[in-house]
């Protein structure tokens, strides 16, 4: 077998990960578990400060008239944040 031939059955047979959402495609009303968050030290730090570390349950409340900012439940506390924000959050739906 060819080393291209073997990397392609190797593809084939590994499982595929789940595709991931970011909040940001998430429907208003839906609930989704944090699975990780992009960007800077920064950002990612003010997020966990929250209380959104990777495993939390999050409800996605509303969205404003034209999407931006985005109303959220994090561990019973409400907070908005913006929509680019919500791009760098990974989310799984429930």
């Amino acid at each position: 077998m060819s080393r291209d031939a073997a990397a392609a059955a190797a593809v084939a047979l590994a499982p595929e990960a789940p595709p991931t959402r970011t909040l940001s495609m998430v429907p208003s009303g839906a609930r989704a578990f944090v699975l990780r968050i992009d960007g800077d030290e920064h950002f990612a730090r003010r997020l966990m400060d929250l209380g959104m570390t990777p495993g939390t349950e999050i409800a996605l409340v509303r969205r404003a008239p034209f999407g931006d900012p985005i109303e959220l439940v994090v561990r019973g506390s409400h907070f908005s944040i913006r929509r680019s924000e919500a791009d760098r959050i990974h989310v799984e739906t429930l």
